[in-house]
């Protein structure tokens, strides 16, 4: 056997559910991400102070960023049938 062969008989690292969890975590984290962004000003002398510090953005958003990562190492972990 040469070193550039591919073993055939290799086990799969993951199955179908794996990824799918894989996803659903990537998107949980897009969507906090997504939430996250914005709050910039037409006008850049202008601070408002309740578009940057909103709920969402504080707190919401990094919430589901970091259930998107649990969704991830949930996903990595998880054993295939």
């Amino acid at each position: 056997m040469s070193e550039n062969s591919v073993n055939v008989n290799s086990p799969v690292l993951f199955g179908k559910a794996n990824y799918m969890l894989m996803l659903a975590g990537v998107i949980v984290i897009a969507l906090g991400m997504f939430l996250m962004a914005g709050g910039k000003s037409d006008n850049p002398a202008e601070f408002k102070p309740e578009e940057v510090y909103s709920t969402t953005r504080i707190t919401i958003a990094p919430i589901l960023i970091f259930i998107g990562l649990a969704i991830e190492c949930f996903a990595i972990f998880k054993k295939t049938k």
